[in-house]
């Protein structure tokens, strides 16, 4: 979570340089695309206030309220900034470039805003490689879109959907800006306001879909399931392993539920003895699993079977 953070302060300060020089542009150019791009920085800082705040309540020790902690804070507050990004981002680009196509206005002296765009898009790019290689170290094998979709880590996910999406509303408004000015057609001013908001809202509703899915209770990664069943094949006392729950509690922390079939005839020392111990093989494996519960059974009703499966 330490790299997390990180990377959200440091998307932070490049969207204050960027807004506040963004601001200047739309000032002395009167383009509605650098409007656009200046709400949406200015936007962005305040979404990466919102995902500091939230990196900090999910730190929250567990207590008697919440006794599996507070990770899911991080899902709420990712989820509060794809919604500011879709409406407060997405929604009003839209809005102002409905508005300047129905009313289009000639461009002012476009140097200052070309430069601006420039260092800008040079700025964010580099925010965003950086996102991208943290996520690099963290994906291992597993393709990059497809870490994309399934990652908890959904703080790093966010940050590289709003840098993305900057990038290329950047170059979106570079364009406008100098279509509009060469052909004196502000209607293209227009259309890239259009197109910017289009490009935040298919961003904001990729984000808001998928963790969705983590802050109504997603299963863990599909690793922890291996796992459980390679350390069931080397613990001698273990027959099977009937059912496994899981869900994730938030970035690194799942919580694991599991009915196992143990050997018949097992004293209750040597069953406890085995049960902490897979629960340590478990941990030292998947380190993300912090509350781990183990029910001894011998077989999975058909009703429980119907509802969860015997692997889950």
């Amino acid at each position: 979570m330490a790299g997390s953070a990180s990377e959200v302060i440091k998307s932070l300060v490049v969207n204050l340089v960027i807004a506040a020089s963004k601001g200047v542009a739309a000032a002395i150019t009167g383009s509605g695309t650098m409007l656009a791009e200046t709400l949406h920085s200015f936007a962005d800082c305040g979404n990466q206030v919102l995902l500091l705040v939230g990196i900090k309540q999910s730190h929250r020790p567990p207590d008697a309220r919440h006794p599996f902690g507070y990770g899911r804070n991080m899902y709420f507050y990712s989820f509060i900034v794809a919604l500011l990004l879709f409406s407060g981002g997405g929604v009003f680009s839209i809005y102002e470039g409905v508005h300047k196509l129905q009313q289009p206005e000639e461009v002012g002296d476009i140097l200052i805003a070309i430069v601006i765009l420039g260092i800008s898009l040079a700025l964010e790019g580099w925010a965003t490689i950086g996102n991208i290689k943290v996520m690099n170290q963290r994906r291992g094998k597993t393709p990059f879109v497809q870490y994309l979709k399934e990652s908890k880590d959904s703080d790093l996910v966010v940050v590289f959907g709003e840098n993305s999406a900057a990038v290329l509303g950047l170059v979106i408004a570079m364009i406008a800006v100098l279509m509009a000015k060469f052909t004196n057609d502000g209607r293209w001013d227009a259309v890239g306001s259009l197109a910017i908001g289009v490009v935040l809202v298919g961003v904001a509703i990729f984000l808001a879909g998928e963790i969705k899915a983590l802050l109504v209770g997603e299963a863990a990664d599909p690793k922890l399931i291996e796992a459980v069943e390679q350390i069931a094949e080397q613990t001698p006392n273990v027959e099977d392993v009937i059912q496994i729950l899981s869900t994730q509690q938030g970035p690194g922390e799942v919580l694991v539920a599991m009915k196992i079939k143990f050997k018949r005839g097992l004293a209750i020392d040597a069953l406890e003895d085995t049960i902490n111990k897979f629960e340590a093989d478990l941990r030292a494996k998947i380190p993300e699993a912090k509350w781990c519960f183990i029910e001894p059974d011998r077989e999975l009703s058909a009703d429980d079977v119907g509802r969860h499966g015997a692997r889950s």
